[in-house]
């Protein structure tokens, strides 16, 4: 059954213009503000791999200059009517939020397209920005959680365009120069492809008509065609890989293997059974043994994200150095559980509630309901999916957990990445596949 109250093709409007745009417009006067969310296929995938991170350094730069003003006049535009524009570089994309009074949306646009278009990457403006990048890199390097999950990235996705950090390297950020930037801009950017959504306190025709005025006549002739991503398979055996960073007091840890594209058919299937297994109450099976228990765990949870490529089903969690093994164990103890045991159907019951009761909340801003609908259109979801999605959750039986986490889990052909301090990994790490790992560069 079709539930009419939530946002569908009766209310979404969606209009493909010209030059490749799709935009989608829904309308919300609940207050006197807009909100725009933004993604163009301009993401990691297309960057060099002796220049991981140019992607995400582009984007940083897009606000920091263009043709029209310089990076402290846009700064100051908008700081004076209290709107906000941002860009970032993602795996597959590079994604652009805005938000402002209804009255200063034509400024944000503006301001918008400008820095999408006609960047000016000051050399001034690069050098700034190369530092703040490679101080968030060496803080990496001595956080635990993020080094944990980008050597599981690494280890897991070996040879993969995913096992590398979108965020880049020391060595990588260094090297990228002005040309660099400016050529991916001019290479990568351009409308094909491009999803723009805008909701808030504008009539959808309005919103569509101030968009096509400042992006309806960007073209790209050269534009190439959006990345294919290559499937995944899973690793033969268990991979290990730590990462020893001294005066630490916490480990962390991630394990998990290549999960399903968010296109894949019984994704929703995949999606209960990680809920059940690490989302729900507190953190699921895994926060109720690892953590509440057990007590070796400060955090634990499992996270199956989807995407547009094979990104990884993964569980982490933060322990006490000493128990990252018994940890381990206990999330792998749970992988398996969840495959030979068919859920009870209270638990089941549960958890459908918690995803179809939760929905309505993450649509009562301006910014939930632009990432669903931005999600539908990206995957193909069909413009009434969040009228069908509760009928399709409850649909769901333990037959169908059971058998999504038979087909994507795995407590052998799994890798494992560790990071914490030094001596308690090399006396723990079963395999002696110890060391500084990925590291920071």
């Amino acid at each position: 059954m079709v539930d009419k109250r939530y946002p569908g093709p009766e209310t979404i409007m969606r209009q493909a213009l010209p030059n490749g745009i799709v935009v989608l417009a829904y309308e919300n006067f609940a207050s006197e503000s807009v909100l725009l969310e933004g993604i163009l296929p301009a993401g990691a995938l297309a960057e060099p791999a002796e220049l991981a991170g140019l992607a995400d350094f582009t984007a940083e730069l897009l606000l920091r200059g263009a043709q029209s003003r310089t990076a402290g006049e846009i700064a100051e535009a908008l700081e004076a009517v209290g709107a906000g524009l941002a860009f970032g570089g993602g795996r597959h994309t590079t994604h652009v939020a805005a938000h402002s009074l209804v009255e200063d949306f034509d400024l944000v646009l503006d301001l918008l397209a400008q820095a999408l278009r006609f960047p000016t990457f000051p050399a001034q403006q690069i050098e700034q920005a190369r530092g703040q990048i490679m101080t968030s890199l060496q803080m990496r390097a001595h956080d635990t959680r993020r080094m944990a999950s980008l050597a599981f990235m690494e280890l897991l996705y070996a040879g993969h365009p995913y096992g590398r950090s979108v965020r880049g390297y020391l060595d990588t950020i260094q090297r990228v120069q002005r040309a660099d930037l400016a050529d991916f801009h001019s290479r990568c950017y351009g409308p094909r492809g491009m999803i723009v959504t805008i909701v808030g306190a504008l009539r959808a025709e309005t919103a569509l008509d101030k968009l096509t005025a400042v992006l309806g006549d960007w073209t790209h002739s050269q534009q190439p065609a959006p990345l294919a991503v290559p499937d995944m398979p899973r690793p033969p055996a268990t991979l290990r890989r730590a990462v020893a960073i001294p005066d630490k007091s916490q480990a962390d840890f991630v394990l998990g293997l290549p999960g399903p594209r968010r296109s894949a058919p019984d994704f929703l299937h995949a999606g209960l059974m990680n809920t059940i297994l690490g989302v729900f109450g507190m953190m699921g099976r895994i926060g109720r043994r690892v953590r509440e228990e057990e007590g070796l765990a400060y955090h634990a949870y499992s996270e199956l994200p989807g995407g547009l490529g094979p990104a990884p089903w993964s569980a982490a969690a933060g322990v006490a150095p000493e128990e990252t093994q018994r940890a381990i164990a206990s999330v792998l103890a749970e992988v398996a559980r969840i495959q030979n045991e068919p859920v009870p159907a209270d638990e089941l019951a549960d958890s459908q509630a918690y995803l179809t009761g939760s929905m309505p909340v993450g649509l009562e801003t301006n910014s939930g309901l632009a990432d669903v609908i931005t999600d539908m259109e990206l995957y193909g979801l069909g413009l009434d999916y969040l009228q069908r999605y509760p009928e399709l959750i409850w649909e769901i039986t333990a037959v169908d957990v059971q058998a999504a986490a038979q087909k994507y889990l795995s407590t052998e052909q799994i890798a494992i990445a560790v990071a914490g301090p030094g001596k308690e990994l090399t006396t723990d790490w079963e395999d002696g596949n110890v060391g500084s790992g990925c590291g920071s560069g």
